[in-house]
């Protein structure tokens, strides 16, 4: 049976903005993602984050230093029984500027890490959403079919809200935006 899934991106989403995070003990939580992430898997939404994370392909760290900070991610969101049923990340750095362009189909704008996603758990693609801070993540999720892409203003968000013609719903924060998906239904 097909589910639905809300795919969050990391930083500037769940957690605070850091730029180019590689030390576990850096990482917080936006204030309200825990109990925001337990409300909607409270509601039968699949939980997925979906990175980009080019410190790895810059040399800045490494799959396992990744593992660790997720690790502390994961240990975070339990504090408010918050869980997340998988995690995809894109090592790749940049080499062009368009931020609507796609250099590799699992760096966001691309769907890739949307669609394996789709495929390793069963997900209905189209009742699902994308959730986050950037350009990149709203196109991610018009690229792999969401029902839609919401866009938070913690992080990048604030600046990325002022695009015209932006093909998202535009929130505050996390919490906002998962009371939104929640009316949705």
């Amino acid at each position: 049976m097909m589910k639905p899934a809300v795919f969050l991106d990391r930083d500037g989403t769940m957690i605070e903005l850091v730029d180019y995070l590689t030390n576990p003990d850096d990482l917080k939580l936006i204030p309200g993602a825990g109990e925001a992430i337990k409300k909607l898997a409270e509601a039968g939404y699949l939980i997925i984050v979906v990175t980009n994370q080019s410190a790895i392909g810059r040399g800045m760290l490494t799959e396992e230093g990744l593992s660790l900070i997720h690790d502390r991610m994961i240990e975070k969101l339990e504090e408010f029984g918050a869980r997340v049923d998988g995690i995809y990340f894109c090592p790749l750095k940049p080499t062009i500027k368009d931020p609507y362009a796609i250099e590799h189909p699992d760096r966001k704008p691309g769907p890739g890490m949307l669609l394996r996603a789709a495929e390793e758990h069963s997900i209905d693609v189209s009742k699902s959403w994308m959730m986050g801070d950037n350009l990149a993540d709203v196109l991610a999720g018009i690229n792999a079919g969401c029902a839609g892409s919401l866009l938070v203003k913690t992080g990048y968000g604030a600046k990325v809200a002022q695009i015209e013609g932006l093909e998202a719903e535009i929130f505050e924060d996390i919490a906002e935006a998962a009371d939104w998906i929640l009316i949705q239904g």
